[in-house]
């Protein structure tokens, strides 16, 4: 059975590059894109589809040669993840088999370590259903409520140790996340909630604080940081 990546990146988002979608913010001399494909382009995955919006210009002005033909973009992203991610899906059928293995992986989470990809492979190759990177949440985490005035204020401490952030890349076998997004509710934030919706369970895979998630203009920075230091 094969694996192939599949990356959303059909998002205008301007909170970190401006102008232009933060999926082409400069990092390490590369757009964050670049680097987030460079993540997931290696054994065992052997195609990466990339989807973009259908009047992306920017892709082609990069340098894609580094990944030869493993490279494939689609131009069919929608107005949400769910529906770039269900479109890029239905887009390469023709390519992909229902029992192979679909990575999807934030364009906007560049530092993903080689060793959390080859630990979500390990452990989900062998599931009946898939999984996800996540961690473990290490903060107190507040509920929120607003007073009479509209002031925001604690409305309660919630119990952190049954609590993971959920990371990419998530994995599930193509045709299952297939129906499974063609079912889900447009404010899906992820594919294992699309998953959830079936009644099923992704597994947690151990992720790493590496694999941050570029949201806000300081996260540049860091993940540079986390870059360079590799």
């Amino acid at each position: 059975m094969s694996c192939v990546a599949l990356v959303p990146a059909a998002g205008s988002g301007s909170r970190v590059a401006g102008a232009q979608p933060k999926q082409y913010a400069a990092i390490a001399g590369r757009p964050m894109l670049w680097h987030a494909v460079a993540a997931v382009c290696r054994d065992p995955i052997e195609t990466v589809f990339v989807v973009l919006a259908p009047g992306d210009t920017a892709f082609k002005s990069c340098d894609w040669g580094a990944f030869g033909g493993r490279l494939q973009p689609l131009y069919c992203g929608g107005e949400t993840r769910r529906d770039s991610v269900y479109n890029g899906l239905v887009a390469a059928m023709a390519e992909v088999d229902a029992d192979d293995w679909v990575l999807v992986h934030d364009a906007a989470r560049p530092c993903l370590p080689a060793a959390d990809l080859a630990r979500l492979v390990e452990e989900c190759r062998g599931d009946e259903i898939g999984g996800i990177l996540a961690l473990p949440v290490s903060d107190t985490v507040k509920r929120a409520g607003k007073d009479e005035g509209g002031a925001q204020r604690v409305a309660g401490t919630e119990d952190r140790s049954q609590l993971w952030l959920a990371q990419t890349p998530q994995m599930f076998r193509a045709a299952l996340l297939a129906e499974a997004l063609s079912r889900a509710k447009p404010t899906v934030t992820d594919e294992s909630a699309a998953i959830e919706q079936m009644g099923l369970r992704p597994r947690l895979v151990l992720g790493s604080r590496e694999n941050l998630k570029v949201t806000y203009l300081e996260d540049l920075a860091i993940a540079e940081a986390i870059l360079s230091h590799r």
